[in-house]
């Protein structure tokens, strides 16, 4: 009875894996973000001002308040957080700088900061006054400590709101020998503040040489957990439950997530939670977080759905697109159409451009070949896995067969009828692969700008189906085909695939395009699909 009660009291006192909102110690299981960013503090010592941007939910806000808690607890400095996201309707500056002081009076009006009251007393609430410099100079004026506030969401500001801000600040920044002002300040967001210029400007135009984008000292951003920091992660949870997360289980999820913080623990709240229903003795395996994951995906929670939001902006399609398809032509990486889709947490730089991580690859696939998913007529296209089975074994030909009459029927209309247009190949017969396994059976797909293909895997009961997408270039489409097919295949241990070649030439006519035959070299076999 007594082992009972300790157990059922435990349960109210356990703390879990996060996510949704910051992180703190007393409820959840977390590592530490100072861990994740060094030097930070040697900054504040020196009185600069810094930026710090990672991709949502990747722990920034957990971070800076136990900052500013830390620096409080020292003694040294007052410190303030400040999120900025309630303000980014402000986009006028004649309402949105006047917001911001009253925002700053209110936070340190609740904070432990002597002579609180003093801040902004008697303000003049116009953006021409300089009020945001002028509150902060007449405050460190009657305080007893350096000020230090770490602003949040920073690049939630818009337009002339957002350079505004930045000039009262640079202004006082550059006055601080002869005039009070803030100790130190970090611009924290999802973009690098000094790269920010395509939100309030267009590229064409210059800020000049007192740009407010230069008072920055140093750029900071939070990196993915290793695989290291993810097992110290799970780890906390096993010395708090006994139970156990099996190696090849954190080997999977660090694969598929590549430590992206919120991913990491929503395919532990996942399996812990929804599947084993809080039941500690069993042990997370790499099967139940692939369970997890897959549910993950197909869910579209919040930070999920937030992304693929971001999917149907131009500057990110120009980015996404290209790498849909494995363009030839590498992305430009200087572009800020590219720094905005990493700092989104979309994509990474491993030599291409590919997804940051399988999960958002997937997710993002899903998404862009949904709409034509969903246009499949299932009167006239009712075609699922049974159809393709023989003795087991899934009859890829005869697929392709299929997607080869519908694609000659459809694909005139079909390919304008959404966004990605030049990707459309790809997501189309991602679709149509995707409406057939609904129910069984799942696509892997490997992409990545500048490898001048797209790489599909149907697995159906454990065996491989390989399929290599081409755009036909010229002459050397076939070879380079077959070439990379073979690489692909290697890599997956088949001996069987198929090379998928969209001609686009509007001057052939379908009986040319429309062809199937196979190839065989080095004792695999290479069935060619021209579309």
């Amino acid at each position: 009875m007594q082992k009972f009660i300790h157990n059922h009291f435990k349960r109210f006192i356990m703390r879990y894996f996060n996510t949704s909102g910051p992180c703190n110690k007393a409820e959840h299981y977390m590592i530490e973000a100072a861990s994740r960013l060094q030097g930070v503090e040697q900054l504040i010592d020196m009185k600069q001002y810094f930026v710090i941007h990672a991709a949502r939910q990747s722990g920034k806000t957990t971070y800076l308040k136990d900052l500013a808690e830390r620096l409080n607890a020292e003694g040294k400095y007052h410190a303030l957080y400040c999120s900025l996201e309630s303000l980014q309707s402000f986009s006028d500056v004649r309402e949105g700088i006047p917001e911001i002081v009253k925002l700053l009076q209110k936070l340190i009006l609740y904070s432990n900061i002597p002579n609180k009251e003093k801040f902004a007393e008697n303000a003049d609430y116009t953006y021409l006054s300089g009020v945001l410099n002028m509150s902060l100079t007449l405050f460190c004026m009657k305080i007893d400590k350096p000020l230090v506030i770490l602003f949040d969401e920073a690049d939630c500001l818009k337009e002339d709101t957002l350079i505004t801000f930045l000039r009262q600040l640079r202004e006082g920044y550059n006055s601080r020998s002869d005039i009070p002002f803030v100790h130190s300040i970090a611009l924290v967001g999802m973009r690098n503040i000094r790269d920010y210029k395509a939100q309030v400007r267009p590229e064409s135009q210059s800020l000049g040489s007192a740009s407010p984008f230069n008072i920055v000292t140093k750029t900071y951003t939070l990196e993915n957990f290793t695989k290291e920091e993810i097992t110290a992660l799970y780890q906390q949870h096993t010395e708090e439950t006994g139970q156990l997360f099996e190696q090849e289980a954190i080997d999977f999820i660090y694969k598929q997530t590549q430590g992206q913080p919120w991913l990491v623990n929503a395919a532990a709240r996942e399996v812990i939670v929804e599947m084993l229903q809080s039941d500690y003795t069993q042990p997370v395996t790499a099967k139940l977080a692939d369970e997890a994951i897959q549910t993950i995906i197909l869910r579209r929670d919040t930070h999920i759905d937030s992304l693929l939001e971001r999917l149907k902006e131009e500057r990110v399609r120009k980015i996404i697109e290209p790498m849909v398809m494995g363009g030839d032509q590498p992305i430009d990486r200087l572009s800020d159409d590219y720094q905005y889709v990493c700092d989104l947490g979309l994509i990474k730089s491993e030599g291409r451009v590919m997804p940051s991580n399988p999960i958002y690859g997937e997710v993002i696939a899903r998404h862009l070949s949904l709409n034509y998913q969903n246009d499949l007529d299932p009167s006239k296209y009712p075609y699922r896995i049974p159809r393709y089975l023989r003795n087991g074994l899934f009859d890829m030909d005869y697929l392709m067969q299929d997607f080869q009459q519908f694609w000659r029927e459809n694909s005139a209309i079909w390919k304008k009828k959404y966004q990605y247009q030049e990707a459309a190949p790809h997501l189309i017969l991602m679709a149509f692969l995707q409406r057939i396994l609904n129910g069984g059976g799942y696509i892997i797909r490997e992409m990545a700008a500048g490898s001048g293909r797209t790489d599909l895997c149907i697995v159906y009961e454990g065996r491989k189906y390989p399929i290599e997408l081409k755009i036909r270039r010229g002459d050397k489409t076939l070879s380079e085909g077959i070439e990379q097919t073979m690489q692909y295949m290697d890599t997956l241990g088949a001996t069987e695939g198929w090379l998928a070649i969209f001609d686009q030439r509007h001057n052939i006519a379908w009986n040319d395009k429309i062809y199937m035959h196979k190839e065989t070299a080095k004792g695999k076999t290479i069935t060619v699909v021209g579309l």
